[in-house]
């Protein structure tokens, strides 16, 4: 068996999640040894800029997809949520171990619940699904950019810069940092990110050996509601970095997929569901469907 190189940002959390998979193939396959490959993406050194004026999310990707493509290391771990709905040719998403928790919360300096912020408080986010789903709740609130990583954005919190700044609970649960949240969001309440919570491991498309090894690994209910979310994502001509948002749950061979596609500003919000037993077509019926209820005119507008 091969040395195998996992390809990873230099964040605490992304090297969190790459030895969690380490460790989760490691238990599979003792005989394996795995070593971490840290790289920087243009995602990391631009921070002065909100994500969606220069690229999105997908800015945290591109390096590490190139590492893959030139074999210089043979699999990469991302937050799903992170990866763009098209991937390069050449690559594809091997596996999706089990999800962590999905949904979004509120941190705020005085531990106060969204509803019970002060009126013309500033929250922080770099998402402009979370920001157009706090401003249908709260438009009285500031929200503004928020860059850097988990630790820097509480930093900032703390130092006064902001009021409440909201981040996604799975990553503050794999850093074990779940006493800074001031209030749980449902999903009811703020609709997740495509794939927010789980995590993809990246491989070449050819690389056999490899696509074998990550199916020890993956866990078929993520997968498949995953794959609802994506479908919906790329066929509603929607990136990462736009007010799109999906959440779907796999039980008893049926998907349950709810979308929704929002103005930055709050207004109109636009959401659906749609049930079935095929992920991908319930995830393509679901964007047809808001797109033809006005979803294309506020992607249009952004």
């Amino acid at each position: 068996m091969r040395e195998l190189v996992i390809g990873t940002r230099k964040s605490h959390l992304a090297i969190t999640q790459s030895n969690w998979v380490r460790s989760q193939l490691l238990n599979v396959y003792p005989e394996l040894s795995i070593e971490l490959e840290r790289i920087v993406t243009k995602g990391d050194k631009v921070l002065d800029v909100t994500l969606s004026k220069v690229g999105g999310k997908g800015l945290f990707v591109k390096e590490i997809e190139q590492a893959l493509l030139d074999k210089q290391i043979d699999l990469a771990v991302h937050s799903l949520k992170d990866m763009p709905a098209d991937l390069p040719t050449g690559l594809k998403i091997g596996c999706v171990p089990i999800r962590e928790d999905v949904r979004d919360c509120l941190l705020s300096r005085d531990g106060l619940a969204l509803e019970e912020l002060p009126s013309g408080s500033v929250v922080g986010t770099s998402s402009l699904r979370r920001q157009a789903q706090v401003l249908a709740i709260r438009p009285d609130l500031v929200v503004e950019s928020i860059r850097g990583n988990v630790g820097t954005r509480i930093a900032k919190l703390r130092d006064g810069k902001f009021d409440a700044i909201i981040l996604a609970v799975s990553g503050l649960k794999r850093l074990t940092l779940l006493e800074e949240i001031s209030e749980y969001f449902s999903v009811s309440t703020m609709l997740p990110a495509v794939g927010q919570g789980a995590l993809a491991i990246e491989c070449r498309s050819d690389d056999h050996e490899i696509i074998e090894l990550l199916d020890g690994i993956h866990d078929t209910a993520t997968g498949n509601a995953v794959s609802a979310e994506r479908a919906f994502l790329q066929a509603i001509e929607g990136s990462c970095h736009l007010p799109v948002a999906g959440y779907a749950t796999w039980e008893n061979n049926t998907v349950h997929l709810t979308g929704l596609v929002a103005s930055p500003t709050g207004k109109p919000v636009i959401k659906g569901i749609e049930i079935g037993a095929d992920p991908i077509k319930v995830g393509k019926n679901l964007a047809q469907k808001l797109m033809e209820q006005g979803a294309k005119e506020i992607l249009a507008m952004v």
